[in-house]
């Protein structure tokens, strides 16, 4: 799909340049599939983690629903709605040259009908610059999909734990423990993967299912707390950051620990604020001396503090 051109010259950083990279594409991303190359993929909710996929060399970023809890502050997804994904899916996409940009559609915003799923899915590609869309569950979802590939849209499934629905799933645990839980999540991923989806997420399921289902499924899965065979890996920015002050799932490894820093950086302005520390000398503008002078005869001329004065009520 087209993305829209560039109106910020990226700073690279100093050093080597990176190696040009190309824009990912679906047909890139199913080759990676065949080659046995892994895929990364995280999330991203605003302009500054975009650039830092950007920059990083990810594969694939998903502007998640998950934005609701680590970004809104509600304590599940379901409250996010279209409006909120569109603009923060806008700001990721003004980030953004190199990787696929799917958006997660939010919980209300496919289930009607195909209709509704449609006209959603294409906002997300009008209005925000998404190359792919990502609904949850097999069921009806699976029709959805349909529908939204059919009317040329490339649509990314998500089965196990999905957390739009979490509360019928008994929380957020993990799914397909037993025979019959994973032949019903086998059931919805080829389902999924029979009406087109390009890639389908696999979320807390256990490694020994997700090896076991990769030999049937021939769509790269991304997974999310479901082992080490899945083709490809995803993590919630904020949590593999260390950002996320919030409940921590077991599948997330920390590679910082950026909340911290971030509080020690603001205590740290906050204590030199209080004692006068900041801002210093180097932090103001000067002024030329004749033109204070000049200034403060102004503010001494009679005429500021008349009667006639505009402010005086």
């Amino acid at each position: 799909m087209t993305r829209p051109p560039k109106d910020i010259e990226k700073q690279e950083p100093a050093g080597e340049p990176p190696a040009e990279r190309a824009p990912m594409t679906i047909p890139r991303v199913a080759e990676m599939k065949r080659n046995g190359e892994p895929i990364v993929m995280v999330t991203a909710y605003d302009f500054p983690s975009a650039q830092v996929a950007e920059e990083s060399g990810v594969d694939l970023v998903l502007v998640g629903d998950s934005a609701a809890m680590v970004v809104l502050g509600h304590d599940s997804t379901p409250p996010v709605g279209m409006d909120e994904m569109v603009m923060l899916t806008a700001a990721v996409r003004r980030g953004l040259e190199t990787p696929l940009l799917i958006g997660d559609l939010p919980f209300g915003s496919y289930e009607q009908s195909n209709e509704q799923a449609i006209q959603n899915a294409q906002r997300f590609v009008k209005a925000a610059g998404c190359d792919a869309v990502k609904l949850e569950r097999g069921g009806s979802s699976v029709e959805r999909a349909r529908a939204i590939v059919n009317a040329g849209i490339p649509v990314m499934g998500h089965v196990g734990l999905t957390p739009q629905t979490a509360t019928a799933l008994g929380g957020f645990k993990a799914q397909g423990r037993t025979a019959e839980a994973a032949a019903k999540l086998a059931e919805e991923a080829l389902a999924l993967q029979s009406v087109g989806c390009f890639a389908i997420v696999f979320e807390a399921i256990p490694a020994a299912v997700t090896e076991t289902l990769m030999e049937r499924l021939e769509v790269p899965v991304i997974g999310i707390g479901a082992g080490p065979a899945a083709d490809g890996q995803v993590l919630v920015f904020h949590d593999l950051l260390g950002i996320y002050g919030g409940r921590v799932p077991r599948f997330v490894r920390r590679y910082a620990e950026v909340r911290e820093q971030m509080v020690k950086g603001v205590s740290a302005y906050t204590d030199d604020v209080r004692h006068r520390r900041f801002p210093a000398e180097e932090h103001t503008y000067s002024i030329d001396p004749e033109e204070l002078e000049e200034f403060k005869r102004y503010l001494e001329d009679e005429s500021l503090v008349g009667t006639d004065t505009p402010w005086d009520w």
